[in-house]
């Protein structure tokens, strides 16, 4: 349940063209002041979702609410908010001011209103000095901060963003993510965001809405989503590199990873699920100690780390080490993990809560901090 009221509402909101549905029976709720992301793959439904909102793409089915009112039907002019495009969506002939200030005008605001807007919401996106320039003579980022102060100009408390930072390169990104978030907190709106980057979702989102095939899977804080995914498609979607998921079998007493008969790791119960552990979970010891064994593939440097690729019998996992580590190919090793890093899945994909995977380190305290830092194994077992 959310504290305040619900500023946007969807209650069992379905789109579909013909035979095929692109949005499936969503019903969740935005409270006011929420930066709420919209997440997940191409063609799974989260633009479909913005643009009902927004009024460009009729429903099919259910209810969209805004301030209490039904909004289902009204075209967009009508529904209190502003949207920032994937493509900026610029007057190539205009010039920047004339571009943030363009809606103002068509809704006949006063002149010297304009003029107090534009001067406020400009120095907010850093765009002063480019009033007067036309978008081809501006940068991406400038072109995309010219859209955002085109919504926000508006004073809408709902302001709806669909990919706004995919055509930038990573260092804008980085430096619009910020400035968007800045804003969205310094204004209090409302912000509803979609993207495919689960490292916007992760860094700039209150709370994010994962979605697969129309459907939500998690709405949940991104410490939630990645610590505890709903799913295995959660679990996998949320990561670099995603979580390793590993095929459970029975073994003689206790479910063992499939393949590797002589290390139990789940109850029985789980034998016929997945074991997940995300690679920076995982400990690397020397071969013949307690662990899962595993024959190392390559090592591929990062910088900050290094992702070390293993085989576990005819599965491939991943480990992440700190700085720079180099192993050499086929040496043997074994993997560790504390109970408290694994997830166990269902047959059916699902979380499993009511089970404890196995602790893998018994070594370890169990009052010590969950979070596993990987250490290399001894130099005598490996090629370092």
């Amino acid at each position: 349940m959310l504290d305040a009221a619900p500023l946007i509402r969807f209650s069992q909101v379905s789109k579909c063209w013909g035979s095929t549905t692109a949005v499936r029976s969503l019903d969740f709720s935005i409270a006011p002041g929420q930066f709420v992301i919209l997440l997940g793959p191409s063609g799974c439904g989260k633009s479909t979702t913005l643009r009902m909102l927004a009024g460009l793409e009729a429903v099919s089915g259910g209810e969209i609410h805004i301030q209490g009112q039904d909004v289902t039907h009204q075209p967009p002019g009508a529904r209190g908010l502003s949207m920032v495009f994937q493509s900026y969506a610029l007057f190539p002939h205009l010039s920047v001011a004339d571009n943030i200030v363009f809606g103002l005008r068509s809704r006949k605001v006063p002149k010297a209103e304009q003029r107090e807007r534009l001067a406020k919401v400009a120095e907010m996106v850093d765009l002063t000095a480019y009033l007067d320039r036309k978008p081809a003579k501006l940068s991406g980022g400038q072109r995309q901060r010219v859209a955002l102060a085109r919504a926000v100009i508006s004073e809408h408390p709902i302001c709806l963003m669909d990919e706004p930072l995919s055509n930038l390169d990573a260092r804008l990104r980085a430096d619009m993510r910020r400035d968007i978030k800045a804003l969205q907190a310094r204004l209090g709106m409302t912000v509803i965001y979609v993207t495919h980057d689960q490292v916007e979702a992760m860094s700039m989102g209150d709370r994010v809405i994962l979605m697969q095939h129309g459907e939500i899977v998690q709405d949940a804080p991104p410490g939630e989503l990645y610590n505890q995914p709903a799913t295995t498609f959660a679990a996998s979607f949320i990561g670099s590199p995603a979580m390793n998921l590993l095929p459970l079998t029975e073994g003689l007493e206790a479910a063992v990873i499939e393949g590797v008969p002589e290390t139990p790791v789940a109850p029985l119960a789980a034998a016929t699920g997945q074991l997940g552990v995300r690679p920076e979970d995982i400990e690397l010891r020397g071969a013949g100690e307690p662990g899962v064994p595993a024959t190392v593939i390559s090592d591929e440097y990062l910088g900050a780390d290094t992702i070390i690729h293993l085989a576990v019998g005819r599965h491939s996992v991943k480990a992440r080490l700190a700085g720079r580590q180099s192993m050499a190919p086929n040496t043997a090793c074994t993997l560790a993990w504390r109970a408290q890093a694994a997830h166990l899945f269902g047959s059916d994909g699902k979380r499993r809560d009511d089970l404890a995977p196995c602790n893998l380190m018994p070594d370890v305290p169990d009052d010590a901090d969950a979070r596993v830092v990987p250490r290399l194994p001894n130099v005598g077992s490996f090629a370092i």
